[in-house]
């Protein structure tokens, strides 16, 4: 019984621990996708391009 708690409690910790992760990865890849639109861009402004990136990001998201 004390071994089926301690594999529920780290299963959990694990799982908080992925999202929290996730979240990590996709701040990265926005910060990715935006200096590649200043590298590309003429007129680059930030907040449009942070914008435009994260659309873009999460609709491949959702198509997952």
């Amino acid at each position: 019984m004390k071994k089926n708690i301690l594999v529920v409690i780290f299963i959990i910790i694990g799982m908080i621990v992925v999202l929290n992760y996730s979240e990590h990865n996709l701040k990265k890849v926005i910060a990715s996708c935006v200096i590649g639109q200043k590298r590309t861009s003429i007129s680059f402004d930030i907040e449009k391009a942070k914008k435009f990136c994260e659309e873009k990001i999460r609709n491949k998201e959702k198509i997952k």
